[in-house]
């Protein structure tokens, strides 16, 4: 594909459910640059850390270029062919529910539609599933019990437009960093506005936040329930939208009111006057948004979270008008279009229910499927546990990590490691779950793909190529398609281009559509070519009819059950507990600022790899005491199910009795931490999601004799670590390193750390009795390599050592300076990355404070730190009131 690189092309981000338009440029020197789109509704020309540095993850380093079979590079006819092949002969031998697709949020909607047209359709079995499962999936069942259909009521101006947000089981400040940025300028607008986080942690996103609610485990069903309890016994009702537009109040009313407000604090592990204060602020305030994500939707009880969270906003009619109703925020760029074209196991496509004999029929006919599948295929733990069991004998997985995020992760790896035939669509040529394959199928990656996405608030927008598709790789919908060809149905896959499967996709979901489903844009079913290339974001429904457009649902009713009437859901709260003496603490598991998912793009850029380079722990002081831990201290953590080593944080930010560890690292990253392995394969009832936030775990400090620091120029091939972590780095890499044993032969060490044998251009510094040992390695004027050894956590800057890799070292004494591990004279250190959109560190921030710089503006002013996506400036006032408190005293 020839790509113009005069033009600056109109994209879209690839990371979370925000949807931020992104401006991307290739200059003539091949060099790509992104800025935010100013005249994209979603984030109007902001974003975030990641979104920043996109262009510094589009490199071709360990990229899988050429399809492979068992390790062998082969042509597409062949990978296809046995592709193809293994699955029709699978199919014939064991029937259709004997393969199973696992399909990811990070498609584009028309590589989604083909997979699960290819699927649903033609093979005859609804086994396909998607990551999307361990995301979004307690949503769409809240939504469909309570709406009648997946429906998103609001859009992202409600945010600005409420005066009262409601923000549940979400980091928005790290997790979706722009809409955090949109609600803190409306914020600054209107001073008036408030906002409750409810969450276990101290996050940043309490920094505007008026209340923090550091709620319980799991606790949120019961604080939601007695809620509308609440708004019952208070005169807080609207009755006319009660009766008009909803049933079964009376019921949900009923079992909310036999909570007393004594159970619920014990239930929430809230008090009494917190949970009054806040069941008053959301009783008398009119406008309100309740914002929920993975806190509410990872949980055993999530579908029951979200239904006493919608409860709450029909009881009072808040939902579908401007600045009120619940809102789902979604964690994936393309959760919600796969959504749409039914890429889960027990939907179909456009938002049609496979459960539905008339449903079943349309999409049967439109797609000429008589093969169509007729029952709910296995939802993604349940996939796995039948990979395992031997139930599903072929496996295909396009775009995501299972073997890292999935629950009970250990065993997910086995599962796939056993399954007779593996197909693995990627970008990489070696993920944890990569290497697995018998097939590896080389895929397009952001900035080669061309297709749709769907944004949390119902937002369409266009993902567009501004890069040639390296090597052999190819678009996923063509893999699939042409798999789809050569297993025998050849007509229904002739797709040539992405506009002509995404008409398609418009077709259906306006076919015999009569208003009585909610997902419509056939408006777009004779799109072409050139109009599909200069698509505008739009939100749907954009009927066909002609109807003029809908930003909102259900403010006057007319809901997609069949008397057209949102139903209320009685809800129960069951208080669960699962520590014992063995496994005391609560595991919630989530994300850092600047990484994603399993690292393998956001892993690629220096930048994001400064402000948090290893796994860690979060844990409570009074914790950290009874279990003999110190800050810094590499700590094993175990569950029934495996274990991690991590680095200790010790935090009065994190709820007494509960951890909190991010789920990035992988063993392409890390010795051991992989923190899906702790996890259980429990799941909602209803949703199937897993429970990813609440782990029974012990925790014990690791007894390292020896930890070490490392920066050198290649990545290492091995390290002979019991505890390690590799972080990308300007120049080369860094490594953390803890050792179980200190007699180690350090310079052997350190020259297979470097890739290179000793020289007479190492310098070296051993003090045996102290345990401290420092070695640097020159390749010519430049650093090949330097290690650092202690017995406690290495006190060396780890910016200054980095830079070290980019310097020309002629001169001995300069030499010398990095066996000594700290600066000359004048040679300021920044110290740890705070803002990673600028690299501004820790020291800098500190330096203008004490010139005079006493406002989170005022360090913008100087520094630029904190004026990009903005998740950085509640660090930034913690260093300005530390250093406010330090002069004080």
């Amino acid at each position: 594909m020839e790509i113009d690189a005069a033009r600056e092309v109109r994209t879209t981000c690839p990371y979370c459910g925000v949807g931020c338009g992104v401006l991307a440029k290739v200059a003539a020197d091949g060099q790509v640059s992104v800025r935010g789109d100013a005249d994209h509704p979603a984030n109007f020309g902001r974003l975030c850390s990641k979104g920043s540095a996109l262009a510094e993850t589009i490199d071709l380093d360990g990229r899988l270029l050429h399809p492979e079979i068992d390790g062998r590079r082969v042509g597409w006819d062949e990978a296809l062919d046995r592709v193809a092949s293994t699955f029709s002969q699978t199919i014939a031998e064991h029937g259709p529910d004997a393969v199973a697709f696992y399909v990811s949020g990070q498609l584009l909607t028309e590589d989604y539609y083909v997979a699960n047209k290819l699927m649903k359709g033609f093979v005859g079995s609804a086994n396909i599933d998607t990551n999307s499962r361990l995301c979004m999936a307690s949503s769409v069942a809240g939504h469909r019990r309570a709406f009648g259909s997946d429906t998103v009521p609001g859009t992202y101006e409600d945010l600005e437009l409420a005066d009262l947000i409601v923000l549940v089981g979400s980091n928005l400040a790290w997790c979706h960093p722009v809409l955090y940025q949109r609600i803190a300028a409306a914020r600054e607008k209107r001073p008036e506005m408030k906002i409750v986080l409810v969450d276990p942690r101290r996050t940043m996103t309490a920094d505007i936040a008026d209340m923090h609610l550091a709620i319980a485990p799991d606790g949120d069903v019961a604080l939601f329930t007695a809620l509308l309890a609440y708004l019952g016994q208070h005169n807080a009702l609207d009755r006319a939208y009660i009766d008009e537009h909803t049933t079964g109040f009376g019921q949900a009313l009923f079992a909310a009111s036999k909570l007393d407000l004594a159970g619920i604090a014990e239930a929430t592990g809230l008090s009494e006057d917190e949970l009054g204060r806040f069941y008053s602020l959301f009783a008398r305030t009119e406008k309100t948004v309740t914002v929920y994500s993975q806190g509410v939707n990872q949980s055993s009880s999530g579908t029951d979270k979200v239904n006493a969270i919608i409860n709450c906003h029909l009881a009072t009619g808040r939902i579908g008008k401007p600045g009120a109703g619940p809102f789902s925020v979604t964690g994936q760029p393309n959760a919600m279009g796969g959504r749409e074209v039914g890429g889960m196991a027990n939907m179909l496509a456009a938002h049609m229910e496979i459960e539905n004999p008339a449903h079943r029929a349309r999409v049967r006919r439109f797609w000429n499927a008589p093969a169509l599948a007729e029952k709910p295929g296995l939802k993604a733990v349940d996939m796995f546990k039948a990979v395992a069991d031997g139930r599903i004998k072929a496996l295909w997985i396009m775009a995501t990590n299972p073997v890292d995020s999935m629950p009970d992760a250990d065993a997910v790896e086995a599962a796939i490691k056993a399954c007779p035939f593996v197909v693995v669509s990627d970008v990489l040529e070696s993920t944890d779950t990569v290497r697995h394959a018998h097939v590896r199928l080389p895929a397009t990656a952001w900035g080669e793909k061309d297709g749709t996405v769907t944004n949390s608030e119902r937002r369409i927008s266009r993902q567009q190529a501004f890069l040639p598709a390296p090597g052999e790789a190819r678009p996923d919908w063509w893999i699939v398609a042409e798999v789809g060809k050569r297993m025998g149905f050849g007509e229904a896959f002739a797709h040539a281009t992405p506009a002509g499967i995404f008409a398609e996709h418009a077709a259906l979901s306006g076919l015999e559509n009569d208003g009585t489903r909610d997902f419509d844009i056939g408006a777009y079913a004779g799109i072409d070519g050139e109009d599909y290339d200069t698509l505008a974001p739009f939100q749907w429904p954009a009927a066909s009819q002609g109807s003029p457009p809908t930003t909102r649902f259900f403010a006057n009713g007319n809901f997609y059950t069949p008397d057209r009437k949102a139903r209320f859901i009685p809800i129960r709260p069951v208080v669960e507990t699962r520590t014992d003496e063995k496994f005391p603490l609560v595991l919630n598991t989530g994300r850092v600022r600047d990484h994603w998912h399993t690292m393998t793009r956001t892993g690629k850029s220096p930048r994001l790899s400064q402000h948090i380079a290893e796994p860690f722990v979060e844990i409570h002081p009074a914790d950290a005491q009874l279990f003999g831990i110190g800050d810094a201290d590499i700590v094993r953590i175990s569950s029934p199910r495996g274990e991690v080593l991590v680095r200790a944080l010790v935090t009065p930010r994190q709820r007494q009795g509960s951890l909190f560890a991010p789920m990035h690292w992988t063993d392409q990253f890390a010795a051991k931490g992989r923190l899906d392995a702790l996890t259980a394969s429990l799941t909602d009832p209803v949703s199937g999601q897993p429970a990813l936030k609440h782990v029974a775990v012990r925790i014990e400090k690791f007894a390292a004799k020896a930890f070490g620091f490392a920066v050198m120029r290649a990545r290492p091939a091995s390290v002979a670590a019991t505890y390690w972590v590799v972080a990308k780095c300007r120049g080369g890499w860094r490594v953390e390193l803890a050792f179980a044993d200190d007699n180690m032969g350090w310079a052997d060490f350190a020259a297979s750390l470097f890739g290179a044998p000793p020289t007479s251009d190492t310098l070296a510094y051993h003090d045996r009795d102290a345990g401290q040992h420092r070695i640097a390695a020159f390749d010519g004027e430049h650093l090949a390599g330097a290690l650092f050894v202690a017995p406690g956590p290495v006190a060396v800057s780890r910016g200054w050592a980095a830079e070290k890799l980019e310097e020309v070292h002629a001169g001995q004494r300069e030499r010398f300076r990095i066996v000594a591990g700290r600066a000359g004279a004048g040679r300021p250190d920044a110290g740890a990355t705070v803002c990673s959109c600028f690299s501004v560190g820790a020291n800098q921030i500190a330096a203008a404070v004490a010139a005079g710089c006493t406002t989170v503006a005022s360090i913008g002013e100087t520094l630029k730190a904190g004026t990009n996506c903005g998740s950085c400036r509640a660090e930034i006032r913690a260093i300005i009131e530390a250093r406010r408190v330090q002069a004080a005293e």
